[in-house]
């Protein structure tokens, strides 16, 4: 029986889904997280300490005004001294009287935007004032409404809103949110120049290994500039062997050819005969046999990528193995697709696989086409009695010769598909094997 996982690691497995994967994102919210946790706690801190505090003795002072301007109209209600009234809660209090004969008080309340106005307001007043009362602290933008039953009518009072609540709050608020886009903005251009140095030295790192070479300068922080430049060095230390064995590689070819074409030139003269005709195809072997191997160690060689069109590639593939005496089918449902590959490299790996296909089977065809994610896929298949599945890793591997063991007249020394792989995950993509529909193999090869 499975045991339930521990709360706290499926807790962080989740929040892990839920953060950026990206190191620019991480890093903005390493950075925008805290100051945003700050600032809602300072924030919290403010209104809860300060400005309901301010706004709880502003509306118990305008709630004991409205008490001792009710208590005062009270004791004498003659228009004289409601006259005299309100000229003193003008001139002291900078309150405005209003009184409505016959009045009585509304019914409905507009909605304040700050609800804790409106309840502090109402508790002030409840306690001060022992008659009906109704006030509205949104309709006007800069006073408050207050209405007090009295008897034969209401006594409307109006306020100035700044009696009621801190009105400079929102300046605060202003401040606090205009000071965290500041930090936030500087923050991001801050961390995209770091992140923009390591995407550089990842764009470099990938047109290396794929066989390109990009003009790379190291900058940004001092452990990213480390890193490149022990990618530049290691990119040296890469190319000067690469070169080394290009000269060994070349110095080779041309001691092993010179000794054979002299054999060549010897079997020529000799006079015709079975054995003669059995050297020459002795000799014809060696010759294909150094060719493979020089083709495996040089890999990709020195040249250089180009923008091609890749119906015209396979076109070529074809057209190649027809010289050869091969019937091969070609399919380029993508010949507008245009590649930025090295076309020799590209042409010898096909030729490699087409020719793999032939020998074993009757009908060869190759198909082009554009994949979902933006590359291109080249298919050959063939009708042939195909490779066992658990045998595709081993097909890959150099020298390894899996036709050999049906067919021991084949040529080659198993260096074929390996050479195709190794040119496709040089352009950044690879060789794969499979079932072809055809009942054959299939090999893939997937180029970005």
């Amino acid at each position: 029986m499975r045991l339930p996982r521990p709360w706290p690691r499926l807790f962080w497995r989740r929040l892990k889904r839920l953060t950026p994967t990206s190191l620019f994102g991480r890093s903005l919210l390493i950075i925008v997280l805290p100051v945003a946790l700050m600032q809602i706690a300072v924030t919290y801190v403010f209104f809860d300490a300060h400005w309901q505090t301010v706004n709880s003795h502003l509306t118990e002072g305008l709630a004991g005004d409205v008490a001792l301007i009710l208590q005062t109209y009270e004791e004498d209600p003659s228009p004289a001294s409601l006259k005299r009234l309100e000229a003193r809660a003008q001139a002291n209090l900078d309150l405005s009287i209003d009184y409505q004969n016959g009045g009585v008080l509304p019914r409905g309340r507009r909605a304040s935007l700050f609800i804790a106005v409106d309840r502090s307001l109402r508790k002030a007043l409840a306690e001060r004032v022992d008659v009906p009362f109704w006030f509205d602290t949104g309709r006007y933008p800069a006073y408050v409404d207050v209405r007090v039953q009295v008897p034969g009518g209401v006594l409307r009072i109006i306020a100035p809103k700044d009696r009621v609540f801190a009105t400079r709050g929102h300046i605060f608020l202003f401040w606090l949110t205009a000071a965290t886009v500041l930090l936030t903005g500087v923050s991001i251009v801050f961390i995209r120049n770091q992140v923009r140095a390591i995407e550089r030295l990842a764009y470099a790192a990938d047109a290396f290994g794929r066989g390109a070479d990009v003009a790379f300068r190291p900058h940004g922080a001092r452990e990213v500039r480390q890193a490149a430049r022990a990618f530049l060095a290691m990119k040296a230390r890469i190319q000067r062997h690469v070169d080394q064995r290009t000269i060994l590689l070349a110095a080779v070819s041309h001691d092993l050819r010179t000794p054979l074409t002299r054999l060549k030139l010897e079997l020529a003269l000799a006079p015709p005969g079975p054995r003669i005709e059995a050297m020459k195809a002795d000799l014809g072997e060696m010759e294909h046999m150094i060719d493979d191997y020089l083709a495996f160690a040089r890999g990709e060689g020195g040249e250089g990528l180009e923008t091609i069109r890749l119906a015209d590639l396979i076109e070529d593939v074809r057209l190649g193995a027809a010289r050869a005496g091969v019937q091969v089918d070609a399919d380029t449902g993508a010949a507008d697709v245009q590649v930025r590959v090295r076309p020799g490299a590209l042409k010898r790996a096909l030729t490699n696989l087409v020719a793999n296909a032939t020998g074993h089977a009757g009908r060869v065809e190759i198909t082009a086409r554009a994949t979902m994610t933006g590359g291109v896929e080249i298919l050959v298949d063939d009708d042939g009695p195909g490779i066992d599945p658990d045998r595709y890793d081993d097909a890959f591997a150099p020298f390894s010769r899996l036709a050999a063991a049906r067919d021991p007249n084949t040529k080659g020394v198993g260096l074929g598909l390996a050479i195709a792989r190794d040119v496709a995950r040089g352009h950044g993509g690879d060789v794969t094997l499979g079932v072809s529909p055809m009942g054959g193999l299939r090999a893939v090869v997937t180029l970005p």
